[in-house]
């Protein structure tokens, strides 16, 4: 469903992508991991169009991701944000609801309503959570929310970044759950930028790693700990010594 071929883009002198190939099926779940400042977030922008990448090609059911009607592109997905970016004026509902009604085909805010607490309730979250403003929900709330709003409108595609952070262990392994159960119900592709070794197991059919601007290896989750690739051991198993450089 997506591909990515010789990707490219730099920002001035830095050279975050350099020559990225990437292939995620439709209806696979893919993960990202690579260290931080490798380029994840920007590689999901580039396939959004929201950064527009050198040179390379990003193709989405074969059609170039920077041609056509950028609002039927964009209406294709959803997005759980790392930090929830949840409108803090906004009561829950309206966060959840919010394309439904500012989308091309506005729904009435009654209908609007409806949909999101059905989604709240597929997430965990009780129907009186709806009227809530998000200062008064717990980090766990807040990004069961998020979860909530990124699949309202029923995408064919989801990106998750850093779906876990910030969240308590339970937390963490309550969220990759509702993950893993949702987009399997959908049917949905998706695509997640992680640091946490517990979620890629949990959520991945496939893993891929970004290092030194390229895909360093990807393969099926099943073979991530056996793969012999010094890189990915190094990571994987958070390893001081190994080809990775730490910052110090």
């Amino acid at each position: 469903m997506i591909e990515l071929r010789e990707v490219h883009k730099h920002f001035g002198a830095n050279r975050v992508l350099q020559g990225v190939n990437l292939t995620v099926a439709s209806g696979s779940s893919m993960v990202i991991i690579g260290g931080s400042g490798t380029g994840k977030s920007v590689l999901l922008k580039c396939i959004l169009g929201l950064v527009r990448h050198d040179s390379g090609a990003i193709t989405l059911d074969g059609q170039d991701v920077t041609a056509g009607d950028r609002d039927a592109f964009l209406s294709r997905f959803g997005m759980l944000f790392q930090g929830g970016a949840l409108f803090d004026s906004l009561r829950v509902w309206e966060n959840v609801a919010f394309r439904l009604v500012r989308g091309a085909r506005p729904l009435p805010k009654a209908q609007a309503r409806e949909v999101a607490v059905e989604k709240l309730r597929r997430v965990g979250l009780k129907p009186e959570v709806a009227d809530l403003y998000p200062a008064e929900l717990s980090g766990g709330m807040q990004k069961r929310v998020g979860l909530a709003r990124a699949i309202a409108a029923e995408p064919e595609i989801i990106f998750f970044d850093e779906p876990t952070t910030g969240l308590d262990p339970i937390m963490a392994g309550v969220i990759n759950e509702l993950i893993r159960e949702i987009v399997t119900e959908m049917g949905a592709t998706a695509m997640t930028i992680t640091h946490d070794m517990t979620s890629v197991r949990a959520i991945a059919d496939n893993v891929a790693m970004l290092h030194g601007g390229v895909i360093r290896w990807t393969g099926p989750v099943s073979e991530l700990d056996r793969t012999p690739d010094a890189y990915v051991q190094q990571f994987i198993h958070g390893r001081a010594e190994g080809p990775i450089e730490s910052v110090r």
